[in-house]
């Protein structure tokens, strides 16, 4: 896939244009400033996992919030795709070799990209990963949702909405090997349910892949293959937002949606609707605003000088028909992205 990179300068009356209609075929958009950033500010290099989902929108807003404040440039770059490990780590190296003040990363392989971090670090580049880990040490911090502890909430839930069923058969479709994030999501959703009675996972082993479609094909195979059709699964777990709307699709499509217990992970439009209506019984929902702030934040006060904290969670609540209405959840579900990006 061919990298073009784009640089955008916009600044005054309280707007703020961030990458967006800079947007390449590659998923790249190119750089803004925070109100007061101006020549001398600090360059931070914002590298998200992909560009499409409604997840990393709010991440990038949040970024935008924190360089407004600082008075940093943002430079917000990633692959289309979240299965492009190619595209981001020549991303990282770009930006390493172009000598930016620091890069916010969220690794789309815990493994694959420890080599680009580590030179980059040697290189005076200083590194903060968020949303999905890194192995290694050379990274200043780590800001994320505890992602076990946010599928072992999933897994909680979806136990109690299965407990009444005559089969209580459940399945987990992954998402990508080498995701860390959502790797441990699905450990703690296996921890969780299994501390449901009576609870059997029928299905652990299946991949939904980056895309909607992928997650679509592999649900419907995966439904199908476990006898969901005639009744034989109770619920389903997906770890992401591409794989809990690929589910949901599948489910429609079958005429399952409703009647088949879904929980899934994060929130988009279209999944906060299927919540409302019932086709999604549970969304684990967590903060990529506050993802994107703080790791900004992070970056700057690494790059200052000051100490940071090695993790930083930034939590991550179960959201239901019975809560959604609440302000704070609302909050969370509906974010004015409009007031950070201009789309």
């Amino acid at each position: 896939m061919q990298r073009r990179e784009f640089m955008g300068l916009v600044v005054g009356a309280g707007a703020l244009a961030l990458g967006c209609g800079n947007k390449s075929a590659g998923g790249a958009s190119g750089s803004a400033s925070g109100a007061g950033a101006g020549k001398g500010a600090l360059r931070i290099a914002v590298i998200p996992k992909g560009t499409t989902h409604e997840f990393w929108k709010s991440v990038h807003a949040g970024a935008v919030k924190a360089a407004r404040e600082l008075g940093v440039e943002p430079l917000w770059k990633g692959p289309l795709k979240e299965d492009d490990l190619k595209e981001q780590i020549g991303i990282v190296e770009g930006f390493a070799a172009e000598g930016v003040s620091g890069i916010v990363l969220a690794p789309l392989n815990d493994k694959a990209l420890a080599t680009s971090v580590k030179n980059a670090v040697r290189a005076g580049v200083p590194v903060v990963v968020f949303d999905s880990g890194l192995t290694g040490e050379e990274h200043a911090s780590f800001v994320a949702t505890n992602n076990k502890v946010a599928g072992k909430l999933a897994g909680e839930r979806l136990g109690k909405l299965v407990a009444g069923a005559e089969k209580k058969n459940v399945l987990l479709l992954r998402y990508l090997e080498g995701s860390a994030s959502t790797s441990e999501r699905e450990a703690g959703f296996l921890e969780g349910i299994g501390s449901s009675e009576g609870v059997k996972v029928a299905s652990d082993n299946q991949y939904g892949g980056a895309t909607t479609d992928s997650a679509m094909s592999a649900s419907e195979s995966l439904l199908l293959a476990q006898g969901a059709d005639k009744g034989e699964v109770a619920g389903v777990f997906c770890p992401n937002e591409s794989t809990t709307f690929g589910m949901l699709l599948a489910l429609r499509k079958l005429g399952l949606a409703g009647k088949v217990k879904l929980v899934g992970f994060d929130a988009s439009a279209k999944l906060v609707a299927a919540l409302s209506e019932g086709h999604v019984d549970g969304l684990v929902v967590q903060n990529p605003f506050q993802m994107g702030y703080l790791a900004v934040k992070t970056m700057v006060s690494v790059i200052r000088g000051e100490k940071v904290e090695r993790l930083i969670d930034t939590g991550a609540r179960l959201v239901d028909r019975d809560n959604m209405g609440a302000p704070e959840v609302k909050e969370l579900l509906h974010p004015n992205l409009a007031v950070w990006l201009d789309e």
